[in-house]
């Protein structure tokens, strides 16, 4: 026994040559992977995946015949497998289909390497080898439960009570990471196009793909999605994304701020930055929901968010594609309610109806 840990087996899918070439080369040179097969097709794949038993696979989206986005659909249903995406961040149908193949069941999207003399390959290539790596490790499932099963269940009461009491609904923030976009778009998708706050979001992903995120989430949300502006009011009706690599924070009056201050838990843009400054300018009347992701970013901000008297929501682990950012905030004692997915978009409405009572 030399106690060394195997290898995280990859397979490749990606039709061009070159690309397939430098991706095997980045895969093979990390210590942590090991090429378990490379392919060329979709078809390839699925003919191959239950002989291979790849550990996490590198998705190409545009592939000749079937497309990455239904790879990702037949894989995720007939061989459970974790996938990260590898997309040209700035091409827009194939962005489009990144986004939807999250959608499906695949985990993270990453830039393609576009060569060894390219200024930006380094970067690149520790990106890919990490996330193939991390997300080797997020258990996948044929057909994940909605929680729908639990919405006679009560919520989970708040472990400590806030000093202030949450009093309407004047600003709304959403953040997550892994299995983020699908679950933000679930969430946007029940509010209505006259929802009284503006909404604040925290996707965990790489800043070549922030723009077209937003754009993609505009396209299931009745409220006008786009990246936040420093130095813009943020107005109802409308939901601003935090651009990649830039914190996004909120002042008095509800004027949007970008920084580059240093990460937070390893993130920039970060949930607690943005919780935080929440709870500084009007915490009773913020609601906050901390949904699926990786690490603990959120769960302080979302304490001290609860403590000034937000309305706080952590999603359920029965729904939460990786319970890592709710589940910190729940053992924070952080989270007033504890949802299912499905339930908290309709929470927010509730919330939202409550406050035009008052």
């Amino acid at each position: 026994m030399t106690g060394i840990k195997p290898s995280v087996r990859v397979m490749i899918i990606e039709d061009s040559l070159v690309v397939r070439t430098l991706l095997a080369h980045i895969v093979g040179r990390d210590a942590r992977l090991e090429v378990a097969a490379v392919v060329a097709s979709a078809e390839e794949a699925l003919a191959e995946i239950a002989r291979v038993k790849p550990d996490v696979i590198s998705m190409d989206i545009r592939l000749p015949g079937m497309d990455g986005l239904e790879a990702t659909r037949r894989i995720m249903a007939e061989h459970p497998t974790p996938i990260v995406v590898i997309a040209d961040a700035v091409e827009d149908a194939a962005l489009g289909i990144s986004m939807n193949a999250l959608r499906a069941g695949a985990l993270s999207v990453v830039e393609k390497p576009v060569g060894l003399t390219t200024q930006s390959y380094d970067r690149i290539a520790q990106t890919i080898c990490t996330q193939l790596f991390i997300m080797s490790s997020v258990p996948v499932i044929r057909r994940r439960s909605t929680g729908t099963g639990l919405s006679g269940a009560k919520p989970l009461a708040r472990s400590g009570a806030p000093s202030h009491d949450f009093d309407g609904l004047r600003y709304l923030a959403l953040a997550a990471s892994t299995g983020g976009p699908p679950a933000l778009a679930k969430v946007l998708d029940a509010l209505p196009g006259d929802f009284p706050a503006p909404v604040f979001i925290v996707q965990h992903m790489g800043p070549a793909f922030m723009e077209g995120f937003a754009q993609w989430l505009d396209g299931f949300s009745k409220l006008d999605v786009r990246l936040a502006t420093h130095g813009e009011i943020a107005q109802p009706g409308h939901a601003y994304v935090a651009p990649g690599d830039s914190h996004l924070i909120v002042r008095a009056g509800g004027v949007m701020f970008l920084t580059q201050a240093d990460p937070v838990s390893s993130q920039r843009p970060s949930a607690t930055m943005l919780f935080g400054s929440l709870a500084g300018v009007a915490g009773p009347q913020t609601a906050a929901a901390l949904l699926t992701g990786m690490g603990e970013d959120g769960a302080a901000g979302l304490a001290e968010l609860q403590a000034a008297g937000g309305y706080t929501i952590a999603e359920h682990a029965s729904t939460a594609v990786v319970n890592g950012m709710p589940g910190a905030a729940v053992r924070l004692g952080a989270a007033r309610e504890v949802l299912p997915l499905d339930l908290i978009g309709p929470r927010l409405v509730q919330l939202a109806d409550r406050a035009a009572k008052l």
